[in-house]
This record gives structure tokens, C-alpha cells and sequence, in this order.
């Protein structure tokens, strides 16, 4: 049943992002006095905060259809698709952005560099890319191996275990998007994502808790 519902909603992404860049191509600056009428220039925190969280919500939609697909547990399984679901629509909105801002869909060097340095959060320890250490709270290679090599209630408790800390490791680059970003758009974007995923953490530590678990240590 979650598969039929996914599959159109799906489809309603890609289409979004196709049309947007279609626009972009043939209308250049006309498409972006149309769309963002009011909205100046975006900088470059708009466009490394779009770039960043594309590539930190794929991975939360690669573990999110992990547990949809092989979880057990109701709960756990329509929370994931939640997730998953929310953050491809995501992933297209700021895709759609970088096609008509004319920006690469994803950072072609280190992460998080975009991130002011009084932030406390900038990229610096972040590592490059792509080969490199991830951005905070992203799970390594071996847990994704891990979490799709499980099943049952340790596949449901694990992805919460792994999706907290993802999120927690999100927040920050959250923050600095509201705070620092040219276009209100982008500000308020981050801002919507924050509380969204903050309800999310609170809500996965309430479900661990009742499955005898608790979260990953949060990321440094």
C-alpha cells in the first residue's frame, strides 16, 4: 500500500524539478524575476545550504525506505515514509532552486565551507567531497550496510537510532540557513525544516525510550 502512494508522489517531485529546470534553461533572469519577484540574489549560503542538505536528505531517504520496505513495526514504518517522503519534496525544492539560480545540483568541494566560521558550525571539520568524512550526524558506509542487512524490530530500532542523530547532526546547518541565507525564501525554508525535524527528534527518542532503547550519541 505505502509503494502505490509513494510512486505518484514520486513522480509529482521529478516532474517539479524537470519543469523548473526547463524554465530556468529557456527563460534565464525572466524565471527568476518571476518566481522570486521580491527575492535578491542569492548567496552563497543559499546555494551551499541546497546543495548540503540534498546530499544529508538522500541519505535520510535511503534509510527511511529501508524500514519502509523491510520494518515490522506500523509505527516505526509511517514514520519513515513520513520522513522519506517529506524530504524527496524537499530535495526537489532545492533543486529546483540551484537549476534556476544556474549553481551545480551538489558542492564540488568540501562541505559545509559555506557556513559561517562565528557559527561555530562551519566546514572546517566537515571534510571534503565526495570521498571524504560526511557532514555531521550522517551515517557511515558500515551502518548503512548494517541497517539494511537487519530485519524486524532491530531493523525498527536501529533506523530510529540512526535517524535521530542524523537529524541532530542536520540542525545546525538548519540554523545557519535561517540565519544567514540572502533570500527569504532559503531563511525561511531552513527555518520550517528545523521545527519539522526537532517534533521528529523528540518523537524517535519518545519511541526508543518505549522500545527499551535509546538514541546514537548525538554528533560532535
Amino acid at each position: 500500500m505505502l509503494r502505490r502512494v509513494l510512486v505518484p508522489v514520486v513522480a509529482v517531485v521529478v516532474v517539479a524539478v524537470v519543469v523548473v529546470a526547463a524554465l530556468g534553461v529557456a527563460g534565464g533572469s525572466l524565471v527568476r524575476a518571476e518566481f522570486f519577484p521580491s527575492s535578491p540574489e542569492p548567496g552563497a549560503v543559499d546555494v551551499g545550504f541546497s546543495q548540503d542538505m540534498t546530499v544529508h536528505h538522500r541519505q535520510a531517504v535511503v534509510m527511511a525506505n529501508t524500514v519502509r520496505d523491510f520494518g515490522t513495526d506500523p509505527d516505526v514504518k509511517l514514520l519513515a515514509f513520513d520522513i522519506g517522503n517529506g524530504q524527496l519534496e524537499q530535495i526537489g525544492r532545492m533543486q529546483g532552486w540551484l537549476t534556476v539560480w544556474g549553481k551545480p545540483a551538489t558542492t564540488q568541494g568540501p562541505h559545509m565551507t559555506w557556513v559561517p566560521a562565528d557559527s561555530g558550525h562551519s566546514g572546517h571539520a566537515a571534510g571534503p567531497a565526495p570521498d571524504g568524512p560526511a557532514m555531521p550526524g550522517m551515517a557511515t558506509e558500515e551502518e548503512l550496510t548494517t541497517l539494511k542487512s537487519l530485519r524486524g524490530q532491530e531493523l525498527d530500532i536501529y533506523f530510529l537510532r540512526l535517524m535521530t542523530r542524523h537529524h541532530q547532526g542536520g540542525a545546525p546547518m538548519m540554523r545557519a540557513g535561517e540565519r544567514y541565507a540572502s533570500t527569504d525564501m532559503v531563511r525561511t525554508f531552513a527555518a520550517n525544516m528545523l521545527v519539522t525535524q526537532t517534533g521528529d527528534i523528540e518523537l524517535m527518542t519518545s519511541m526508543l525510550t518505549k522500545r527499551g532503547s535509546t538514541p546514537l550519541p548525538p554528533p560532535v
